[in-house]
């Protein structure tokens, strides 16, 4: 059968920002909003955005179940929660049966007090390797651990929201978000799929987080920095909960609903992340979308993550790309919510649909930046997004206005 239309007939987004379209469409066009939204203490000296407050109750009715889950599983909850109310599919059993679920999450969360007492002894262990693997077999929780938590977090979903259809889980920061929405896109194109529930989540208010990257040399140490100028240590991570809902036309209007907008492409790769290589990724997906795209109602939402190196690489890219197209606007949502791993490239899809349905781009984040030019005012039609992994991982979609 010939290649389907993509709808996406709901979305969801929780961040730093707030809940909702409307709350972050506020927080950016105001520069003293988002920024006053930055935690520089609770973490420090790493900057992090954390999540805004949240109602639980009024995604997850049982306290049990809100015990039992933790932030993490909040987040993705609830996102998925507001894209299934907005593409009218909440609390519909029949519709809900033939959901099927696409997760991006992380691994297992760390044991701080195990990390803690291992890093206090290891210094002084007479023999380090046996100490190391003598504490983690013994002191570690067999519970969440590796890909059993992306697996948990579709099981959540499913009970609280009775999602029902087929599920898939997929894990390795941010790569994995953008796979599966490839994955979700791909089974709607192609008519294995009639209706999907992507999501994707992070949680970036844990000291495990901080242990995790910076011995890398990857997290923002000291004041906040605008995202495209920092040094290769210029990741701040932020919390975000993120879904869309993606079907298929014909599905869709049988139900008398209509698109949020088009999900016209979708694409990824892995490359060996050695100078250039990240950028020749990214350019051939651009060679394939970059003729759909019309001059002066274009704009692009980055997926840039702040550290130094691969910041730079990007931004000459992107600069390149504007001139091929005489113009084109770049905002980077990470400078104002934070970093996301795993949930930043959805995060961006469901922003660029708020920006198609305002017309235009939000005010640039960074007004130093040439990227960051302002909206030339006229009605913006479609939206790419990037996805650069801090690591590997290159992305890119295109969001059209229905």
């Amino acid at each position: 059968m010939q290649p389907r239309e993509v709808w996406i007939t709901g979305r969801g987004l929780i961040s730093a920002l707030g809940e909702g379209s409307e709350a972050h469409w506020a927080a950016l066009s105001e520069p003293a909003r988002w920024r006053a939204t930055i935690d520089e203490k609770s973490f420090a000296p790493f900057p992090v955005h954390p999540i805004a407050p949240l109602d639980l109750d009024r995604f997850i009715p049982k306290k049990g179940d809100q015990r039992a889950m933790g932030p993490l599983m909040h987040y993705a909850v609830a996102a998925t929660g507001l894209a299934l109310r907005e593409a009218g599919v909440a609390g519909d059993a029949a519709l809900l049966a033939h959901t099927d679920l696409v997760v991006a999450g992380p691994g297992g969360e760390r044991d701080l007090a195990v990390d803690e007492q291992i890093l206090a002894g290891i210094e002084t262990a007479a023999n380090q390797g046996a100490y190391l693997n003598e504490h983690l077999l013994n002191d570690l929780r067999p519970t969440l651990f590796l890909a059993q938590l992306p697996n948990l977090i579709a099981g959540n979903i499913s009970i609280v929201h009775g999602v029902t259809g087929s599920s898939r889980t997929f894990m390795g920061e941010e790569i994995a978000g953008i796979d599966a929405l490839r994955d979700g896109f791909a089974r709607v194109r192609s008519g294995q799929s009639e209706l999907a529930l992507v999501g994707a989540t992070f949680n970036a208010s844990r000291w495990d987080q901080m242990l995790l990257y910076r011995p890398g040399g990857l997290m923002l140490d000291g004041p906040w920095q605008p995202l495209w100028h920092r040094p290769r240590a210029g990741i701040a991570l932020g919390s975000l909960g993120a879904a869309l809902v993606l079907e298929a036309p014909e599905h869709a209007q049988a139900r008398g609903r209509r698109p949020l907008a088009k999900l016209t492409a979708a694409m990824g790769d892995r490359s060996r992340r050695t100078p250039g290589a990240a950028a020749a990724a990214a350019q051939v997906q651009w060679e394939a979308i970059s003729p759909r795209l019309a001059r002066g109602h274009a704009g692009l939402l980055s997926g840039c993550c702040g550290s130094g190196p691969l910041a730079a690489e990007e931004r000459d890219l992107l600069a390149q790309w504007g001139r091929a197209m005489g113009g084109l606007p770049v905002r980077a949502a990470a400078g104002a919510w934070g970093h996301a791993m795993e949930a930043s490239f959805l995060g961006n899809l469901a922003l660029a649909i708020t920006c198609l349905e305002q017309g235009g781009l939000f005010p640039p984040l960074d007004p130093d930046e040439p990227l960051e030019a302002p909206w030339n005012g006229a009605a913006l039609q479609q939206v790419l997004v990037t996805g650069w992994g801090h690591h590997r991982g290159e992305g890119l979609a295109l969001v059209e206005a229905a």
